[in-house]
């Protein structure tokens, strides 16, 4: 964004501070006003013919847009990737509370990586773990959709689930 001398145009569609359109202006007609006034020519628009150019306090201007552009990324929602850790011989009741966590994530709009790590002797049964995880598929079916299916990376068997499993919709 050019201001006052920076701008190259010869002539320039003026917009006053107050709003008004005063017209097409040669750049030093548009700068004195501007000076007149005591703000800043502006350029708003600069690929249109003649560019666009409006008085205003350059500083203010800033400052509002610095705020605007704070308050649009506060509305915006950064996904970040949940991560639950269960073992392949897990119980049922603490499954259920480790699911329960993963629903909650999914329905905030995580994603979430299921990681089931193999000590020992588990290592000879990954069968285990690969059950789990099916079981896991399917209690969460209507909620998320598998983004990284299971694989196995050394002693770690891991997926990742993503929000936004389709509605199955009434026909």
């Amino acid at each position: 964004m050019r201001v006052n001398h920076d701008i190259r145009a010869p002539k320039l569609r003026v917009i006053s501070a107050t709003g008004e359109q005063l017209g097409v202006l040669s750049f030093h007609e548009a700068l004195s006003l501007a000076q007149q006034q005591g703000l800043d020519l502006v350029e708003v628009v600069a690929k249109e013919v003649p560019p666009v150019c409006k008085i205003i306090d350059y500083g203010k201007f800033r400052y509002d847009q610095t705020k605007r552009e704070k308050e649009s990324k506060k509305s915006q929602h950064q996904v970040k990737v949940k991560e639950l850790k269960v073992s392949p011989n897990i119980s049922e009741h603490d499954l259920d509370v480790k699911l329960r966590h993963a629903r909650e994530f999914l329905e905030a709009g995580n994603k979430v990586k299921i990681s089931c790590l193999f000590r020992g002797r588990e290592m000879m049964h990954p069968e285990f773990g690969e059950r789990l995880f099916d079981k896991i598929k399917q209690v969460l079916e209507d909620l998320a959709i598998i983004e990284v299916p299971a694989k196995m990376f050394g002693r770690m068997l891991s997926m990742i689930l993503a929000p936004g499993a389709k509605k199955k919709g009434k026909v």
